[in-house]
């Protein structure tokens, strides 16, 4: 039986996931992480963008979190996410139709302040299809 630690997923609105992982993938502030048990204590922040879980047992998961923070622990491995859904509740039209929209802010840009929101808006669609890319990549659709 492979090593495992408990994870947890939390959200501003609440808890996404919280069980004993394998292995747990995600986009720091410096690039892609990935933590086993045993991994030494750390905290980072996080970029938008997937997190890919592989539960006790071998199955796996993703969720998509918009930022927030990540912390290793000997025994735990917690992420605070501003936004945190599972995978399959995003939806790619809408994802696609906010890069489009984002992508128009930032061309029309009237001042710094819509230009910067705009910008973050543009990162956050393309995280979110960049979560839905690896879904399908992990499932070979």
């Amino acid at each position: 039986m492979a090593m495992t630690v408990h994870c947890d997923i939390v959200s501003a609105e609440n808890e996404i996931f919280s069980g004993l992982i394998e292995f747990v993938s995600v986009t720091g502030s410096l690039g892609d992480l990935g933590v086993y048990p045993g991994h030494a204590p750390l905290l980072t922040e996080l970029k938008p963008g997937p997190v890919e879980l592989r539960k006790q047992g071998g199955e796996q998961d993703i969720f998509y979190i918009s930022g927030g923070f990540f912390e290793v622990q000997p025994h735990k491995v917690i992420i605070l996410a501003d936004t945190a859904l599972h995978a399959g509740d995003l939806n790619e039209a809408a994802a696609q139709e906010a890069q489009k929209h984002a992508e128009q802010a930032m061309a029309n840009r009237t001042s710094e302040f819509e230009y910067s929101k705009a910008a973050t808006q543009l990162a956050e669609a393309a995280a979110q299809l960049r979560t839905l890319q690896e879904i399908r990549k992990k499932l070979g659709r």
